[in-house]
């Protein structure tokens, strides 16, 4: 199985188990750290300017959608 990586300014859906809310939202790859405890933690920005971070497996790769932040 080939997994994508995720870079700083990829358009990443972020999990509701992160968000809180009902379905998964979109954002912006803001940082991307290898954590030596986590692994791969990644922190993304909404367009409301909203930072959710957490574990890799807590974001998923947008469909060639471009998101505007501004």
């Amino acid at each position: 199985m080939i997994t994508q990586m995720i870079e700083t300014g990829d358009n990443v859906l972020i999990s509701p188990d992160l968000t809180g809310l009902a379905n998964w939202i979109e954002g912006i790859v803001i940082e991307v750290e290898n954590n030596t405890f986590n692994g791969i933690v990644i922190a993304a920005e909404t367009k409301d300017k909203n930072v959710f971070f957490g574990r890799k497996d807590l974001f998923k790769t947008a469909k060639n959608k471009e998101l505007c932040l501004q």
